[in-house]
């Protein structure tokens, strides 16, 4: 079985991408929450946020946003925090009585077992 992407990343570079920043405490993304993106990659943005920006043309869970970035959870939503700031994309959360679709879900569950 070959590593998976993440376990061949150095940390230092990981540690570049966020800047050594975590997600906070007031966090707002939870794995099934939905990210839209809301504008085009501009010149010279950090690679990492423009490939967030080209897969969230439709909507897309955190959970499979990392699986198809191939990091980990917490830089994931450090790069998140960042795009959401500066209007770069928005955050959906499923509500109680608006469920995703079983195919949503079987999706979300794929992600869960890449990472």
């Amino acid at each position: 079985m070959s590593p998976r992407a993440v376990d061949r990343e150095s940390p230092d570079r990981l540690y570049t991408v966020t800047q050594g920043r975590t997600p906070g405490d007031d966090d707002p993304f939870d794995l099934v929450s939905l990210i839209v993106g809301e504008r085009e990659p501009a010149p010279g943005m950090q690679s990492e946020h423009v490939r967030i920006l080209e897969t969230c043309r439709t909507p897309v869970s955190v959970a499979e946003l990392s699986a198809e970035l191939e990091l980990p959870i917490s830089v994931v939503k450090v790069l998140l925090l960042d795009l959401r700031d500066t209007g770069g994309v928005t955050v959906r959360h499923p509500l109680n009585d608006e469920l995703p679709d079983q195919n949503t879900l079987r999706k979300v569950l794929r992600a869960l077992e890449r990472i």
